[in-house]
């Protein structure tokens, strides 16, 4: 995230003015799903370090495991109580995901297709209802590219992607997730970063789906992949003028992945992180958080996962097993709380002001003799009239 040169024409009269950040453009955050099964001094430690980090955070809602026996959701309240700390401790939250062929509830196969259809929009509704307040922005539909096509084993939700047509079954569940909260923020969310993920989101947003922003998984397992594909999907996506989030990031410090079809295939027994690895994961992070947040649509870049192990055995987190923090988590750290945050500063102030200021976009504030004029600083809009 870039910071920029703005022209704040202050046309209050007082004695100062004070400027104050209220939130940045983008959002930082990682899955925290580590919140429901880390205990004791070891679940305080995460809590520091998700803390110390981010202000964002996604919750798991995988239906085979929210809901493993039908009627019973979040058995254990682990998703709710997550859910509870990191509302209270500032974190704006998504859930992840609604709708999704993976992790699917094996129960489910024991109806017919028009039953596992009315379930899957009835989960929606039930879930973005409870949730509503706490979790406001949801992954509705994850993966559909794939999802019709997906023959590694058989489950419910393929099944009705191949039934009633992906396009018709995405426009059900963001139906049904919107009529549960008019105000939620609604992503499609996909791996695939193709052509094919672009015709999707075109033929979806022509038939009026209320799309509110585009999720980009970017788990590079097999390899960083450079500014210039990571440029290539930022103008595939742009054209569609709607936010984007980058959802699930994963640059590894260790050994690089060898190529498969399905990043679950992937089974490396003994796979630690390194020095070298380390020290090649932190420029690699630095420079594509600086690459993504830089562009004016990227709104949120959400880490996959926060701890080494956490996901495929892999060394893909900030923090090693012991929860450590690696180089890059400590960069990222001073990247968003430092380089990209505006120190709050008083400026002395008559009729007519004019004060230049350095700083990264986002929602701001100038308070002057006690009231609040909030305003918004877009690198597309150098100068801001404040009235």
């Amino acid at each position: 995230m870039k910071k920029h040169s703005f022209e704040l024409d202050i046309r209050k009269p007082g004695a100062q003015v004070r400027i104050r950040q209220l939130r940045q453009k983008c959002t930082f955050g990682s899955n925290i799903f580590a919140l429901g099964y880390y205990q004791g001094d070891q679940l305080a430690t995460y809590k520091e370090r998700l803390s110390a980090a981010w202000n964002a955070g996604t919750l798991p809602f995988y239906w085979g495991r929210y809901e493993p026996e039908e009627g019973k959701p979040d058995p254990e309240g682990k998703v709710a109580e997550s859910a509870r700390w990191a509302k209270e401790n500032g974190f704006t939250l998504k859930g992840h995901p609604l709708c999704w062929h993976t992790v699917c509830a094996d129960w489910l196969m024991k109806y017919d297709d028009d039953t596992i259809l009315g379930k899957q929009l009835d989960r929606i509704r039930r879930d973005v209802t409870l949730y509503k307040g706490v979790i406001d922005i949801w992954d509705v539909v994850n993966e559909a590219v794939i999802m019709p096509v997906f023959n590694k084993y058989d489950n419910a939700v393929s099944r009705i992607a191949r039934r009633f047509g992906t396009v018709e079954l995405v426009l059900k569940c963001f139906a049904a997730a919107r009529e549960a909260n008019p105000d939620a923020k609604l992503l499609i969310n996909d791996f695939d970063l193709s052509d094919d993920y672009a015709r999707l989101v075109r033929e979806l947003l022509d038939r009026g789906c209320p799309i509110d922003a585009i999720g980009l998984q970017t788990h590079m397992h097999e390899g960083y992949r450079g500014t210039k594909a990571v440029d290539t999907y930022l103008e595939r996506f742009s054209v569609f003028n709607l936010p984007l989030h980058f959802t699930e990031l994963t640059i590894l410090s260790g050994q690089i992945a060898p190529k498969v079809d399905d990043l679950n295939d992937l089974h490396i027994d003994n796979w630690p992180t390194t020095p070298e690895g380390e020290q090649r994961q932190l420029e690699e992070v630095e420079e594509f958080y600086t690459q993504v947040t830089s562009h004016p649509l990227v709104e949120s870049v959400v880490w996959w996962d926060m701890v080494d192990g956490n996901w495929l055995k892999a060394p893909a987190g900030l923090l090693r097993t012991d929860l450590s923090p690696k180089p890059a988590f400590n960069r990222l750290v001073s990247l968003i709380t430092d380089e990209w945050s505006f120190k709050e500063a008083d400026f002395p102030l008559s009729s007519g002001k004019t004060l230049h200021v350095s700083a990264s976009e986002g929602l701001y504030e100038a308070i002057i003799d006690g009231r609040s004029f909030p305003f918004t600083l877009k690198a597309t809009s150098p100068v801001v009239i404040i009235k």
